[in-house]
């Protein structure tokens, strides 16, 4: 079987609150399948390869932002073809208000996004911190830790991620969470996403393979530690 690639961009600068454990969820959900697989860290100023199948961007201060923003407008159309091509990408947090249209910061202005996502975000004097439960038409209920003061706003016709059940997500007012477009998804939800819920995890992964070109049936993994903690984390205050 050919290799699942993954490109986990920016984690020097946009990895915070654990979104590392993303990539390694993937990893050793892939590891345990025996599917062969490599995760290749892309800094500012590397190239993406262009065989990859996944991409993961995670979360970042703003002034981390400011310096990615500039090369990841380098890297737009390659990350747009990709996921026009039916290609998965899981972004998070500031990963995710870079992927819209724009974020405007409180102490650096207009942060130039490339338009993958039908999102603006913008700083606030809200605090939007602490657990959060979404309820997901597509996944059914994920469960995450959020810390931004950037609310985002659908701008046009957008599919959101869930609806909020506890927390903010988005933003405070419309009980909305996060976007999915095609095989990409943005999320408030760090800490880390992925290990508390395994069915975006081998979402993710169905769409990578079948990317790849390949046809694998996942095997059926024995997830009651993975949804033990969810059910867990969604009963914390």
């Amino acid at each position: 079987m050919k290799k699942i690639k993954i490109a986990h961009l920016y984690p020097e600068r946009m990895s915070i609150y654990g979104d590392h454990g993303n990539t390694l969820a993937l990893e050793q959900r892939m590891n345990w399948r025996s599917i062969k697989n490599e995760v290749v860290r892309v800094e500012v100023g590397e190239k993406i390869p262009n065989d990859i199948d996944l991409i993961f961007i995670g979360g970042g201060q703003d002034k981390g932002q400011l310096v990615v923003a500039n090369d990841l407008l380098k890297k737009a159309s390659q990350i747009r073809d990709f996921v026009e091509s039916g290609g998965p990408l899981l972004s998070v947090c500031g990963g995710y208000q870079l992927l819209g249209e724009y974020f405007i910061s409180n102490d650096y202005g207009q942060i130039q996004g490339i338009g993958l996502f039908n999102i603006i975000s913008k700083a606030t004097n809200t605090r939007m911190i602490g657990n959060i439960v979404v309820q997901s038409e597509k996944f059914g209920q994920l469960v995450g830790f959020e810390n931004h003061s950037g609310a985002t706003e659908f701008i046009g016709r957008a599919n959101p991620l869930g609806v909020v059940k506890k927390g903010y997500g988005n933003n405070p007012n419309d009980k909305l969470e996060g976007v999915i477009y095609k095989n990409a998804i943005g999320t408030y939800l760090h800490g880390s996403f992925l290990p508390k819920n395994p069915k975006v995890a081998d979402w993710l992964l169905r769409q990578a393979i079948k990317h790849s070109g390949q046809t694998l049936k996942l095997k059926e993994l024995n997830d009651e530690l993975e949804n033990s903690a969810r059910k867990f984390a969604s009963k914390r205050p």
